[in-house]
C-alpha cells in the first residue's frame, strides 16, 4: 500500500514533543542546534511553545507518518503577545531559566537573555506589520512545497482576523531561508542596528 501523503492541519497539544524537536533541529541557521544547547527545551520555550499555547488558532503543522515534521505559528499582534508572554508564559520558566546576571558567554546564555526580554520584539519600524511568525520544517520535508502551504494557511488565518501585514526576523546568514521568504513575497524592512538579523514583511493578502 502507498503510505498516506503528508497533511497540513491545526496544531494539537499532542504535537508538543514534535514541535520541540523540530525547533531545536532547525535552530542553528536552519540546521541542527542540539550541539549548541545542552537543554533541548530552551529554544522551543522561546520561539515555539509560547505561540502554540497563547495563540493556538494561529499554529499549524505538517504531519507525516503520524508525527509533525514542520510548523508555522505566531501572533496577530506583537505588542499584545509580549504582554501575555511576560505575564502568563515567562513566570513558568523563571525557576528553570533564571534571569541573566552577567554578560552571556555561551549560546545558551545568549538565548536566556532573549527569553527574559520579550520587549525586544517591539520596534517602531515594525509597527505597520503588527503580526509576526516563525516557520520551521525538518530538512527531509524542505523544498517540497510544504513551507509555501504553511505560509499560505497562516496568512489566510491572519487575514480572516483582519490583520493586514506580518513580519518576521531571521539570521542574515541563513541565505536558504531568505531565498524562501523572497519567493513567498516578503520584502526587507529597514531596522537600524539590527545586529545579526534581518527583518522582513509582507501583506497577508
Amino acid at each position: 500500500m502507498t503510505p498516506p501523503s503528508p497533511v497540513l492541519r491545526p496544531y494539537r497539544s499532542e504535537d508538543r514533543e514534535a514541535l520541540f524537536d523540530i525547533c531545536v533541529r532547525t535552530g542553528h541557521e536552519g540546521g541542527d542546534a542540539r550541539h549548541l544547547y545542552p537543554d533541548p527545551t530552551l529554544l522551543p520555550n522561546i520561539f515555539a511553545a509560547p505561540y502554540a499555547v497563547l495563540e493556538p488558532e494561529l499554529a499549524f503543522v505538517v504531519e507525516d507518518g503520524g508525527r509533525a515534521v514542520g510548523y508555522i505559528l505566531g501572533t496577530a499582534d506583537t505588542a499584545s503577545f509580549v504582554d501575555r508572554y511576560r505575564a502568563e508564559w515567562l513566570p513558568g520558566l523563571a525557576d528553570r531559566y533564571p534571569g541573566p546576571v552577567r554578560e552571556p558567554s555561551t549560546p545558551a546564555e545568549a538565548m536566556t537573555v532573549l527569553m527574559h526580554d520579550p520587549e525586544r520584539m517591539i520596534l517602531p519600524e515594525l509597527a505597520d506589520h503588527p503580526a509576526h511568525l516563525h516557520i520551521d520544517l525538518l530538512p527531509s520535508h524542505q523544498r517540497s512545497g510544504y513551507g509555501r502551504r504553511l505560509m499560505q494557511t497562516f496568512l489566510a488565518a491572519l487575514h480572516e482576523q483582519g490583520v493586514k501585514k506580518v513580519h518576521l526576523s531571521m539570521l542574515t546568514a541563513n541565505t536558504r531561508a531568505r531565498a524562501f521568504y523572497d519567493r513567498v513575497g516578503f520584502h526587507e524592512i529597514a531596522v537600524p542596528d539590527a545586529g545579526p538579523v534581518t527583518y522582513l514583511g509582507r501583506s497577508t493578502q
